[in-house]
């Protein structure tokens, strides 16, 4: 069945011919499981005021109920990686759709604060296992060349969602006192589409290999990229599976594998560290703390939504021609750059439109660089046997780490000062620049096996 192209310097030479039309259907249908994430992560940006004042929260709670989704998440990035190994790809993110859709309505219409949290973790549980799933299968099914754009589109969706609950929000705003129970309940929406849409893509090839059912692989393989590509890649898939041992969670561990896994840790820890969180969860807080109106708050919320939205389209045409690691070593330094202009910004009380400014271009800054870049970077550097396992790992510390960045924006705000808050987010910024530049390999172009054999050496 196997397929051996003609060889130079290791690199088959062979112009494949990929069912593009196709390729990009399957990977974006597959993404919007990002829109969940980018949706949960902003609709309670506009509901804080009303459901603060509903159950009388302190800055404490208010910190708890925003961040508390994020344990939630971890959670689900446990789950689903063994949920995505045992039961395939797929059927983990068919789980994670409806999931989110039944606990956008029980975190609308709760009637106490207790319940209210314990539906806004299970809405993380759907949010964190559809965030380690997603990127993984798009990175499994997409051919080489094409898939830094494929994974891309991700990053795309969860802007989407993003956009859409910022509009969302504003559109709900003068609904009347349970604007804020509308505004969670809009998410079973995009939730019920995306379940839908899980119908019309076909499991990973590399799932159904480790499976041992290698003729659906190769048949979805054909479909990508012809006989040929079919015969060369699941050849590469096969012999991948039979150099590794069993992908256990002690394999993690071994003394090869963990230099993988603890770089994949810390791009995660440090994507949801650099202060995105923050702006996107509290951005009307922020803009009528510059001075601005409520309404006028909430319509420059969803300017931020547009602007990341047309950024990460930079991304997207630059990430297979610029490279991953060139992309995260521009993002994080641009990015510490705005965080001292934002810190400027408020120690000096500047008029509202330079906060906007700084803030918009805070946004756009993490669209076009380390938002794509960072799943594309966790969904390959893993190696097949173990990637379930070590997708779980990185993206519970993810999750971990969004958590403490939203839970404690309020009380840094309020103890600190936004001044010092911002110069934190900066000093965070270059540290990841640093670990960029020493740690982080170039991956472009390469074959998720091609990758592992340059990552374990």
């Amino acid at each position: 069945m196997a397929f051996i192209p003609e060889v130079k310097s290791g690199v088959p030479v062979i112009s494949y011919n990929y069912n593009r039309r196709y390729i990009y259907i399957i990977s974006a249908v597959a993404a919007l499981g990002g829109v969940l994430f980018g949706f949960d992560l902003v609709i309670i940006s506009g509901t804080i005021p009303f459901f603060k004042n509903y159950f009388n929260l302190n800055e404490l709670s208010t910190g708890w109920a925003v961040g508390c989704i994020n344990l939630g998440a971890a959670i689900g990035a446990l789950m689903a990686g063994k949920l995505s190994d045992k039961l395939g790809r797929r059927k983990a993110l068919m789980f994670s759709a409806v999931l989110f859709a039944v606990t956008g309505l029980g975190t609308g219409w709760a009637t106490d604060f207790n319940s209210f949290i314990l539906f806004r973790m299970l809405s993380g549980v759907a949010v964190g296992a559809a965030a380690l799933v997603c990127p993984m299968y798009v990175a499994e099914i997409s051919p080489a060349s094409m898939r830094g754009r494929m994974v891309s589109f991700y990053q795309l969706s969860i802007v989407c969602g993003i956009m859409l609950a910022y509009l969302s929000n504003y559109l709900l705003l003068n609904t009347g006192v349970h604007n804020w129970r509308w505004m969670f309940s809009s998410q079973s929406l995009p939730a019920l589409f995306f379940f839908a849409g899980l119908f019309f893509v076909v499991e990973s090839p590399r799932w159904l290999i480790g499976k041992q059912r290698s003729k659906e692989a190769f048949t979805i393989l054909e479909r990508i990229g012809g006989t040929a590509y079919a015969g060369f890649e699941s050849g590469q898939i096969v012999e991948s599976y039979q150099h590794q041992a069993k992908g256990s969670v002690a394999e993690l561990f071994r003394k090869g594998i963990w230099p993988i896994v603890f770089t994949g840790i810390v791009i995660a820890v440090f994507s949801q560290a650099v202060g995105q969180n923050s702006l996107f969860s509290y951005a009307p807080e922020l803009f009528k703390q510059a001075g601005m109106s409520q309404d006028s708050a909430f319509l420059q919320a969803i300017i931020i939504g547009l602007i990341n939205f047309i950024f990460t389209f930079i991304a997207i045409t630059t990430i297979d021609k610029a490279g991953r690691k060139k992309l995260l070593m521009w993002g994080t330094l641009l990015l510490c750059i705005d965080a001292l202009a934002l810190a400027s910004a408020f120690y000096w009380q500047l008029p509202g439109i330079y906060v906007l400014i700084f803030l918009l271009s805070f946004i756009a800054i993490y669209a076009a660089t380390l938002g794509p870049v960072t799943w594309v970077a966790l969904s390959e550097i893993f190696p097949n046997r173990i990637r379930g396992n070590a997708m779980a790992l990185a993206t519970l510390a993810l999750w971990i780490a969004n958590f403490f960045t939203t839970a404690s924006f309020p009380v840094m705000k309020g103890y600190l000062g936004l001044p010092l808050t911002f110069v934190i987010h900066a000093v965070i910024c270059f540290a990841y620049f640093l670990f960029i530049i020493v740690r982080i390999p170039e991956t472009k172009g390469k074959s998720l096996e091609e990758i592992e054999k340059m990552m374990i050496g």
